[in-house]
């Protein structure tokens, strides 16, 4: 497999540290609020490639975390007079519901940044130690970004040009605006905890830096996220993780574009910004995961109305093969052997897109040309049918979407009538056909004609 990787703005092969062990941490959400469709966007792509890697035979070790202490959510519960833990939990909580809806598996692990204290607070102390970083006289701790002479490597751009501008903050007490805070003293009424420096909080950068050292260890192998994290967030954990532990930080690093609403970049101040539970409560989850996989993940999408019409059309049309295909299993009377060929193409074709740069887009045409292979394939065996099954499913399972058929419940009323409208037809008694179709139709069900026999499902 080849991926883009952010550091060296290059495709390139995919090739892990150790065996067929891949290491991947991917930033997960600040807990302060419900996600919004761009955070939905990234958790899908990221669990696609995950998906994929697993199903390709890496042993992939997956780890996502929650930021849990941040002035948003302390913000959040100062203004519902909760504490900062009640908020996180409460959103953590939210966040899971989202994501099983959309279909996400759960990481290895989930990650608080405060239960790693004491490894942020390990490794606040070698920089401090090793001259990164610096106290200053209120018992901040600050990174010193000019002791790092890469800084910049990640998002290209030289320190003059970041410096330009950059400012210091009234009550900030660091030697250069570049310079970023490893540990926030505390303020009345903040949470904080004991440190060589006095009471205070980790900031936001070095928690990632921490998690991953614990979970993973010196060196990802994959470090993945929004685009909108590439500066400062993942440029700061480079900066600090190599300063601290003298190794790369991560061998990969992927991002997904962004998401636009209506083409224009969303945010609260335009009003066009939504999160996943809206969305859900509109369309359902599987178009949301439809939507965030159906261009490529570096590519900026577009949210409106038009377009999750497409996708929830799209996904009825692979449901409907996938239904029509179970009923022609149950009915097959052929002998032809050719869909077999044909699924195994579209197979390799799509691992042909998914190994390039996690192509998901063209990923789904592969998957679209099955559908049209076993739409007009006639006369085939049942282990023909049963085989594009097979591939059916387990493509669409990578993809994250759960396509196979769920056996419907027909009353035996309804099969009756079914029955008795076939004697009918046979008998040339069409007004009694017709009949018995409008209350089979009346009764919520739809009744097809097909080679194999009537075919009903529910409305």
């Amino acid at each position: 497999m080849r991926v883009f990787n952010t550091l060296t703005r290059t495709v390139e092969e995919l090739v892990p540290q150790e065996g067929n062990r891949i290491k991947i941490y991917a930033c997960g959400p600040t807990v302060y609020n419900y996600i919004h469709v761009g955070n939905g966007r990234a958790a899908c792509v990221f669990d696609t490639l995950r998906r994929y890697l697993i199903w390709r035979g890496y042993d992939v070790t997956f780890v996502q975390n929650f930021t849990d202490i941040d002035d948003k959510v302390i913000n959040k519960a100062n203004e519902e007079g909760t504490t900062y833990s009640e908020v996180a939990e409460r959103f953590i909580k939210e966040y899971f519901t989202d994501a099983d809806g959309l279909n996400i598996m759960r990481a290895d692990v989930h990650p608080r940044a405060t239960e790693n204290i004491d490894m942020i607070l390990e490794i606040i102390g070698t920089l401090v130690e090793n001259g990164h970083a610096y106290v200053a006289e209120n018992g901040d701790v600050y990174f010193d970004v000019h002791s790092f002479p890469e800084y910049g490597k990640l998002s290209h751009q030289p320190l003059d040009e970041l410096e330009a501008g950059a400012r210091i903050a009234p009550g900030e007490l660091k030697r250069d605006p570049m310079d970023f805070a490893v540990w926030k003293s505390a303020k009345p009424g903040e949470p904080s905890w004991d440190s060589p420096y006095g009471k205070g909080r980790p900031g936001w950068h070095i928690e990632c830096s921490a998690m991953v050292r614990r979970y993973l260890g010196l060196t990802a192998d994959i470090h993945c996220g929004g685009q909108d994290l590439i500066f400062p967030h993942h440029e700061n954990e480079i900066a600090q993780s190599e300063c601290c532990n003298g190794v790369a930080f991560s061998r990969y690093w992927m991002h997904n574009g962004y998401v636009n609403v209506d083409n224009r970049k969303m945010s609260k101040s335009l009003n066009n910004f939504f999160t996943v539970r809206e969305i859900s409560e509109q369309y359902g989850y599987e178009p949301i995961r439809y939507f965030a996989i159906s261009a490529h993940y570096r590519a900026p999408i577009n949210f409106s109305k038009e377009v999750m019409d497409q996708c929830k059309a799209s996904l009825e049309r692979l449901h409907t093969c996938r239904d029509n295909l179970d009923f022609s299993i149950k009915n097959a009377a052929g002998s032809g052997e050719e869909l077999k060929a044909l699924a195994d193409q579209r197979k390799a074709e799509f691992i042909e897109a998914m190994d390039e740069d996690l192509n998901t887009a063209n990923g789904l045409t592969a998957i679209f040309m099955l559908v049209s292979d076993i739409n007009s394939a006639k006369d085939q065996s049942r282990e023909s049918l049963e085989y594009a099954a097979e591939i059916f499913d387990e493509l669409s399972g990578v993809l994250g979407l759960s396509l196979k058929s769920k056996e419907q419940e027909i009353p035996e009323e309804i099969i009756r009538m079914a029955e008795e409208r076939a004697e009918a037809r046979k008998a040339r008694n069409f007004q009694l056909a017709d009949e018995l179709r409008d209350r089979i139709t009346a009764a919520g069900y739809v009744l097809e004609d097909t080679p194999q026999g009537p075919k009903i499902s529910k409305k």
